[in-house]
């Protein structure tokens, strides 16, 4: 972004247009890009004084002002003096208290005099003195990464982002739609997607993304600003994109229209360093995923209809055993309309399972019950516990579904099977295959095995084996629940130290 006081924009027809970089502007993007190439090594006031002349040069000082803005950002300028500032500066008051400075005679005594006591010559005291003030220090390297047409295609991004900054609205169409909306989210902002009753033109879709503006918010805060105009980089990414802005043009509302024709999408990545809208949704994520349950935890499913409008929820729970899914919102403090567009977003959705975290200082849990949408509570996080409950009540009605496709009793063909091997068999849970009857096995633990392999391990295992040889022989007919089998036999286990058990048979 650029400052306020370089932009550069035409009103004329009643629109508000930037005013973008064309290829005549190329030539003076290299002579800024060449006036801080040349003074490498010089101080910074040369460097200004030589800006200065070129601005004076340019039809537009601005967009000199402008070019050297985003130059100067790519420059690294250092204090350069024999002797720190500080220092010096600290000598040379303490000695001209006692001398009294009032003529040029007075102050060579009291640089001598300060020099003394450094250890140094008046002359590197006098040059130290003031080194490290903005206009002393020295450009000591640069690192442009862009030629002349690249510096103008980052002007004039810049130049849209401070622009946009005055928005109270933007509203958008993109051929990736889904791209958007997630970096939208996780730069988070506030927004809502509608149908528009043009539908789709071109690669277009015809759903719009509405983005409040930072000009809209209770209090304008320049984080949320500088958010909302990063936006603008994910949507340049779009192949092709339609943006419209409502204007804040000093109390009078303006139309800004953008696309891909305007603008050059930038070689950087857009958003990178946000990956969840909120520090309560990073949280519940991570440890959810360490339950290892059912369910897989996906951020971002793909949009759902409320009326003429779609929303994403944040997360969706995939049953991992069939189709079914349940939508996951978590609803944090925004302002009471956002809360308000929330809730009828919720009201007006298609025939989902929904569950909606929400924070309790929202004050609006019962609301959401009313609307069935199944409202856990929060306060600072959400609780894992209280998550796990709610979706326990459909893996219930999924369990009780899926053994009712299969019989009571349930004959494997295989002589020893894993519960978790038959009921992936199946494609049913665990669960669902825990009642039923296992007619020609023996459920010894977690594992279904025919009597004949117990039987043959009751002949091949003896008090006074050792631990590791009954693993081997048990590995051999595919089972690996030494304990349970140890167990079911009669059998228990000595441990002697760290070094291995011995088989012993039970007291």
């Amino acid at each position: 972004m650029l400052t306020k006081d370089l932009r550069r924009v035409s009103r004329a027809g009643g629109g508000y247009h930037p005013q973008f970089t064309d290829r005549e502007d190329r030539p003076l993007a290299a002579r800024v890009i060449g006036v801080y190439q040349g003074h490498v090594g010089s101080p910074r006031t040369d460097l200004d004084d030589a800006l200065e002349d070129l601005e004076r040069e340019a039809d537009d000082f601005k967009l000199v002002r402008g070019f050297a803005k985003l130059v100067e950002r790519e420059a690294t300028f250092e204090t350069r003096s024999e002797l720190v500032p500080e220092r010096a500066r600290s000598a040379a008051f303490a000695a001209a208290e006692s001398i009294g400075v009032v003529t040029e005679a007075d102050r060579e005594r009291t640089l001598s005099r300060a020099a003394d006591r450094l250890d140094a010559t008046p002359k590197s005291v006098a040059r130290s003195l003031y080194a490290d003030l903005d206009e002393r220090q020295v450009l000591v390297s640069l690192d442009v990464p862009w030629d002349p047409a690249e510096l103008c295609a980052q002007y004039d991004l810049s130049l849209a982002q401070t622009v946009l900054f005055d928005a109270t609205e933007l509203r958008v169409r993109s051929s990736d739609p889904k791209a958007l909306v997630s970096a939208i989210k996780r730069l988070r902002l506030l927004y809502e997607i509608r149908k528009t009753d043009a539908g789709s033109s071109g690669a277009l879709s015809e759903r719009e993304v509405r983005v409040t503006g930072p000009d809209s918010l209770f209090r304008r805060t320049r984080r949320y600003g500088t958010r909302f105009a990063r936006l603008l980089r994910s949507v340049t990414k779009a192949g092709e994109w339609d943006l419209t802005a409502t204007i804040d043009d000093r109390g009078t509302e303006r139309e800004l229209r953008l696309t891909q024709a305007d603008l050059t999408p930038p070689e950087t990545e857009p958003v990178v360093e946000v990956d969840y809208d909120s520090g309560v949704e990073a949280d519940f994520a991570a440890r959810f995923a360490a339950l290892d349950l059912d369910w897989n935890l996906t951020r971002e499913p793909e949009p759902l209809e409320t009326g003429a409008r779609v929303m994403i929820p944040d997360f969706s729970f995939e049953w991992k055993h069939s189709n079914f899914r349940v939508f996951f919102e978590i609803m944090g403090f925004w302002t009471p309309e956002y809360v308000a567009k929330k809730l009828a977003q919720i009201e007006g959705l298609e025939d989902v399972s929904l569950l909606v975290a929400v924070d309790e200082s929202l004050g609006v849990g019962e609301q959401l019950e009313a609307r069935d949408a199944r409202a856990i509570p929060y306060s600072k996080t959400v609780r894992l516990r209280d998550a796990r409950d709610a979706l326990r009540k459909y893996e219930n009605q999924l369990n009780a579904e899926s053994a009712a496709t299969l019989s009571d009793a349930l004959v494997p063909q295989e002589r020893v099977i894993s519960l978790t091997a038959l009921a992936a068999k199946h494609g049913v849970s665990e669960r669902a295959i825990e009642g039923k009857e296992f007619p020609e096995h023996e459920l010894v633990g977690r594992t279904l095995v025919r009597p004949a392999v117990l039987s043959a391990l009751e002949d091949a295992i003896e008090p006074g084996m050792a631990l590791s040889a009954v693993e081997e022989r048990l590995a051999e007919v595919g089972l690996d629940d030494a304990s349970a089998v140890l167990s079911r036999l009669g059998y228990r286990v000595e441990w002697e130290g760290l070094s291995g058990g011995t088989v012993r048979e039970k007291g």
